[in-house]
């Protein structure tokens, strides 16, 4: 653990990607496997899961700490992390143990099978053998919230540097659903077959927005389709079965059972790239429809029936069993075509259509009509590139339609967490219904630290009422609010629901009586719901 914790440290403290790459490539070289096996699933978002609510582990911290439990919770906003906040508060370790980052994943383990009392005395017992650091690292674990400042990228690259393979090659090996539970150091990352498990999908390849101004050369030189709104999805058909992935790695199969017919249609040792929609009467539904599955492990009859999906395929990566991203997307696409060609209608897969335009303003106007189609822009790609792993800046970009916005004024704001604690950065918003202000939609994200700033020492001093941690503030401040899609909500006051909506600017040049009515949202619903 004090190895790992030294890791952390150095990767913690620092924003150079070298010195990164270079703490992980040392530990990669020093490490037991099986620590090293850990290190990877820590710091690629395969977390062990929690042992303890957050609730429960205040409470003994502040006890074991010697102080009442409301200055624990005094302190804890103000150093803005839990695990930081006991690791403070703790006494000192009385001794310390040396066990490996392997040894204390299986403590929690052994913990999370214990009932209360038990459990209690083996975390007590572990912080007071634990110094700083590792005992930071340990309650993080302990409450499932590791996280740590390093890209999938940077961790192939550190890798490749440890072990000399490729960096394409590792990128692969790490996709999947594997955890160290399951894999070995070496069937994960020595063993040459990468294909060892026919179900893992290929590093998806993704786009940068396209910049006003940027010079993209002739327009015949790309291939453009739509940008689709539903959820990028990686199709594995392999070994006689079928796999459907996410873009964050998530395997999804069992959500979207009527993509399993396509083992009827497609053949074996083929791969595809596309977006999962929900799809009626030759037409993409609004996003809505699809986002009322998303997170059901099984979906009932009567929503499959509501919301049927397809996959719009517009990539192909495996063709035959071999990987053909290496080729132009050209040859690519063409192959793609000629499997769907022959397609019957009921088969749950389309080909993304190709949108053409003579030149770049013809573009634009399909681009501007976008929502039409229930799509949230254009793809634009060039018709040479390969199908490469990450973001990379050239041949793939997306550009989108601009966002839908209203002005709105700030109404109860609540502080953000970690290096935002001390912050008021979660804001509720309003609209006015004649003489109401009725709240519609919350918003975190979109202005500068400086803002964030001078709107918190705004609340402090106009706070009407305190509910909890939220405050409820003079209606005053009226911000843009800006989102990519609006659809009913019985379950909101207002009756509908933003999707991503976030603070778009803060309108210090508008009054209160001009911000926009929910009669105009609900005129948003009509057309765009």
């Amino acid at each position: 653990m004090r190895d790992f914790a030294e890791l952390f440290t150095r990767v913690d403290q620092t924003t150079r990607t070298t010195a990164k790459v270079a703490a992980l490539a040392e530990f990669f070289e020093s490490a037991s496997p099986e620590d090293k096996l850990w290190c990877i699933a820590l710091f690629t978002g395969r977390r062990p899961r929690r042992v303890i609510t957050t609730t429960v582990l205040r409470e003994w911290a502040a006890e074991r700490a010697g102080i009442p439990l409301w200055l624990f919770e005094e302190s804890y906003p103000i150093v803005g992390d839990l695990a930081e906040t006991i690791s403070l508060v703790l006494p000192p370790a009385s001794r310390e143990e040396d066990r490996g980052l392997t040894e204390w994943i299986a403590e929690l383990k052994r913990l999370s099978a214990l009932d209360g009392a038990e459990r209690k005395a083996g975390i007590l017992a572990a912080w007071d053998v634990l110094p700083g650091v590792e005992r930071f690292l340990f309650t993080k674990l302990l409450t499932g919230g590791f996280r740590v400042g390093v890209s999938a990228k940077l961790m192939t690259r550190a890798l490749a540097r440890a072990t000399g393979q490729e960096e394409a090659v590792l990128t692969h090996k790490l996709m999947g659903q594997w955890t160290p539970e399951n894999v070995t150091w070496d069937s994960l990352i020595e063993a040459d077959d990468a294909q060892a498990d026919l179900s893992r999908p290929y590093p998806f390849y993704l786009a940068y927005q396209l910049e006003e101004g940027t010079d993209l050369g002739p327009v015949t030189d790309w291939f453009v389709d739509r940008k689709w709104d539903g959820i990028r999805g990686q199709l594995v058909l392999r070994g006689g079965e079928h796999h459907l992935w996410s873009r964050g790695e998530e395997l999804m199969t069992d959500r979207f059972p009527e993509l399993a017919r396509l083992k009827d249609f497609l053949p074996d040792g083929t791969v595809i790239d596309g977006e999962v929609l929900a799809f009626a009467s030759d037409m993409p539904l609004p996003f809505n429809a699809l986002q009322k599955r998303i997170g059901r492990k099984t979906v009932p009859k009567k929503l499959l029936a509501e919301a049927p999906v397809i996959l719009m395929a517009y990539d192909l990566l495996e063709h035959e069993g071999r990987d053909i991203r290496a080729e132009p997307l050209a040859e690519r696409r063409a192959a793609l075509e000629a499997l769907a060609k022959d397609l019957p209608p009921e088969a749950p897969l389309r080909l993304s259509p190709e949108v053409t335009g003579a030149d770049w303003d013809a573009l634009a106007q399909a681009r501007a009509v976008s929502r039409d189609h229930n799509a949230e822009g254009l793809m634009l790609k060039r018709r040479a590139s390969p199908y490469l792993s990450g973001r990379k800046k050239g041949d793939w970009w997306k550009w989108k339609v601009d966002p839908l916005t209203i002005d709105a004024v700030m109404i109860y704001a609540q502080s953000g967490s970690g290096r935002r604690a001390n912050l008021f950065t979660d804001f509720t918003f309003a609209v006015r219904d004649g003489e109401d202000l009725v709240p519609f939609t919350k918003a975190y994200s979109g202005l500068t630290d400086e803002e964030f700033r001078k709107i918190t020492a705004w609340v402090r001093k106009n706070t009407l009422q305190r509910f909890g941690p939220v405050r409820q503030v003079t209606p005053k401040h009226v911000f843009e609010i800006a989102f990519e899609g609006i659809q009913e909500s019985p379950r909101h006051k207002s009756g509908v629901a933003l999707r991503f909506p976030r603070m778009a600017r803060w309108r210090t040049d508008k009054p209160l009586a001009e911000i926009n009515t929910l009669d105009d949202l609900k005129d948003m619903l009509r057309e765009y719901g």
